[in-house]
């Protein structure tokens, strides 16, 4: 599994209010989910990201509340992977859950800038900076967690596991 893209930074202790503001979760459509995504932190963000960019935060990223529109809200805007120093325990499993890719990796969090180009290796787990010409090292997806993220989400993950064995 890869990714590559362009970065969007962010600081620490970015919390699932500024990724989803709480006056839009009357609605669980991914796409108008997407159209608020980061609109309290970065009003620009809709307007500049693609698909396949990477958002990258520093510690704590995705802390608050236990909401699954947050990470729902990213994946639905096109970004491929969150990459942080840190996870709020709760982010990190909703993520996983949904079929994000996310990854720690302090020295990337520190390092990567707002606009740099990254390619991304889940399998080896290095994280590359292509304008900086710098790798950075964080821990492989197990194979359990590729699995759910390459079956977008861990319901899809299970339906899938059961009609195999059916």
């Amino acid at each position: 599994m890869k990714a590559k893209g362009i970065a969007h930074k962010y600081g620490d202790n970015v919390d699932t209010d500024v990724i989803i503001p709480a006056r839009y979760l009357n609605t669980q459509d991914p796409k108008e989910l997407a159209a608020r995504c980061m609109e309290d932190i970065d009003p620009a963000f809709r307007g500049r990201v693609r698909e396949g960019d990477l958002i990258v935060g520093g510690n704590n990223f995705g802390c608050g509340s236990s909401r699954e529109h947050a990470p729902i809200a990213i994946k639905a805007s096109g970004i491929s992977c969150v990459i942080a120093g840190s996870f709020a325990r709760i982010f990190y499993r909703n993520a996983i859950n949904i079929g994000l890719a996310i990854l720690e990796c302090s020295e990337a969090s520190e390092k990567i800038e707002a606009g740099d180009e990254i390619a991304v290796d889940f399998d080896a787990g290095v994280i590359t900076n292509l304008t900086k010409n710098e790798s950075y090292r964080a821990q492989p997806f197990p194979d359990f967690i590729k699995n759910i993220i390459a079956q977008n989400g861990l319901m899809n993950a299970i339906r899938k596991r059961r009609d195999e064995h059916a």
